[in-house]
């Protein structure tokens, strides 16, 4: 996508996030400096005031393809949280970094297996930990 919109990143995230790339070890992580320009360009909130509509760290997003119109949901997480049951995406994959800070509304380009991508629709915010009153989860 060309206009890069918006992100709203709460001031714990932002913190997490930061010692999360410090701590990898140098070429770990081959979207580091994508990532920390998402942080860098991001207005940065108090947990409380974060959006209820804004994809934050552990928050639940509905997503819908553009082209089948098939829906899905995803937890955005951190990469220790990660597991096998493929409804979980890592804030070091390149989609996870590009999530943060969205808002429900808002599209993002997926990349496809094989090479393309896809365009997604964000539907709903279907879990955020600061909508629900977890601000130090």
């Amino acid at each position: 996508m060309n206009a890069r919109p918006k992100i709203v990143i709460s001031s714990l995230d932002a913190d997490r996030l930061d010692a999360l790339l410090e701590s990898l070890p140098e070429g770990a992580f081959p979207g580091k400096a994508e990532l920390e320009a998402e942080l860098a360009r991001a207005e940065i909130v108090e947990p409380k005031d974060v959006p209820p509509t804004v994809v934050s760290m552990n928050s639940t997003v509905r997503f819908r393809v553009d082209s089948s119109s098939e829906e899905f949901n995803l937890t955005l997480v951190y990469p220790k949280d990660m597991d096998s049951s493929g409804s979980k995406i890592s804030i070091l994959a390149p989609v996870g970094s590009a999530l943060l800070g969205l808002s429900q509304g808002d599209q993002i380009e997926w990349p496809k297996p094989g090479g393309g991508f896809l365009r997604v629709h964000i539907e709903e915010i279907v879990y955020q930990p600061e909508r629900s009153g977890e601000y130090h989860r």
